[in-house]
């Protein structure tokens, strides 16, 4: 199933402030529009490097432009697409920090 990206606009905005994830966040949009998910496995053939949480939050952490960049994500398969919610933006750094709070799960900025 094709990849409907919600909030895209979070992530124009994060590149227009940290110029140098402008071209990693670009290849992560490319590849989402050629993705086929069907189950949230699938997420890890596209993003190798992804980390699908637990605790049955249905969220991913994508690693960008080489692991200097994070974004978690809320998934939601239907019958017919996949809705990828952007839930935060980070740099590695951010996101560590995000950790040792435990937030990840439940973070949702945007």
């Amino acid at each position: 199933m094709k990849i409907h990206l919600i909030k895209e606009a979070t992530i124009n905005g994060f590149t227009a402030k940290h110029s140098s994830s402008k071209i990693p966040f670009d290849d992560f949009i490319t590849k989402l529009k050629f993705a086929d998910w069907k189950v949230p496995s699938d997420i890890k053939q596209t993003f190798n490097t992804a980390d699908i949480l637990g605790n049955n939050c249905s969220r991913v952490v994508f690693d960008i432009g080489g692991n200097n960049f994070r974004t978690i994500c809320k998934y939601a398969f239907s019958k017919k697409q996949v809705h990828l919610f952007i839930m935060w933006i980070g740099t590695h750094a951010e996101y560590t920090k995000l950790c040792k709070e435990g937030n990840q799960y439940s973070v949702s900025i945007f």
